[in-house]
């Protein structure tokens, strides 16, 4: 079982006995390993303890969907966001792919593909020399749910092998020019996942195709702050189109790039998880690595 395997179980079990406070003992038996061994291997993934983040959890709870009916901006002020670290905790600045290179379908344009290791399991990522373009957690055969989870999700999620994402990326750009880089991926993907609120830099800039909608979709989920969520529902009143919830949802499925574009922060109205393309445990698993982020900064 990898380390985030180990993590992510014991994510999930706290998350489930959260009500009944569970002992670091509890906790360390259900991932198999001792409490000395458990207790550095999560301070050593998570930057704190198992305590404080059943701390924290407890608090994010409370808050539950930043009180749910106030509109995103008046519900950060409210939470007291502000500066540079108001709206999300790393900087993203999203370009869509032109109409005139939608139609030369990558003709001169090179795409720098690899595989990088995440705190939440392995990565494909490409890029153009204009951005990222792709960003998606791949299926390994140690990440596997056993049979009988791997049946309950079946038709929530299907994450795909490295070499099945790149073809489907080369299926929609056939004439551009492929070169693997993997050391440019691990770099990439380092950067982002150790990056403070207060880091300064140059924006990490994404190169995506999609409709308009999507697009607008997209964007109005970087306006999400680390840490807090929103329902279906709230994001479509954002937007301006409170009837369009389930058009929206698909928008947010067809995310080209997990995580920098934070899919992972839309819930169901009644504050359950619901689905994500790539698990709902993984899912549950970043959204808890951000509270715990945030928690460490203040």
């Amino acid at each position: 079982m990898s380390d985030y395997q180990r993590i992510a179980t014991a994510i999930r079990f706290i998350t489930q006995h959260a009500r009944e406070q569970p002992a670091l003992e509890d906790i360390a038996a259900a991932v198999n390993l001792s409490p000395f061994h458990f207790q550095r291997l999560f301070s050593q993934w998570a930057g704190t303890s198992p305590k404080r983040f059943l701390q924290v959890l407890t608090l994010e709870r409370g808050k539950f969907l930043l009180r749910q009916q106030l509109p995103l901006l008046e519900a950060a002020d409210e939470l007291g966001l502000s500066g540079s670290s108001r709206l999300h905790d790393h900087f993203v600045q999203l370009e869509a792919v032109t109409p005139g290179e939608y139609q030369r379908a990558g003709a001169g344009l090179t795409i720098r593909y690899g595989v990088a290791d995440t705190p939440f399991g392995p990565m494909f990522i490409a890029q153009t020399h204009r951005g990222l373009c792709r960003a998606a957690f791949i299926s390994t055969e140690a990440d596997e749910p056993d049979s009988q989870q791997q049946h309950q999700q079946q038709h929530q999620h299907q994450e795909l092998s490295a070499a099945e994402e790149l073809a489907a990326l080369q299926a929609e750009w056939p004439a551009a020019g492929w070169c693997e880089d993997n050391a440019a991926a691990q770099q990439l993907v380092a950067t982002l996942f150790t990056r403070k609120r207060s880091d300064a830099g140059a924006p990490l800039s994404l190169h995506v195709r999609g409709t308009n909608f999507q697009l607008a979709v997209w964007r109005a989920l970087l306006t999400i702050p680390a840490g807090h969520a929103l329902s279906y529902g709230q994001l479509a009143a954002q937007l301006g189109q409170p009837t369009a919830a389930r058009a929206i949802g698909n928008a947010v499925g067809a995310n080209p790039v997990a995580f920098m574009i934070p899919c992972h922060r839309v819930i169901q109205q009644s504050g359950a998880l619901g689905g994500y393309r790539w698990g709902p445990l993984r899912k549950q698993v970043m959204q808890s690595w951000e509270r715990l982020r945030l928690a460490a900064e203040e």
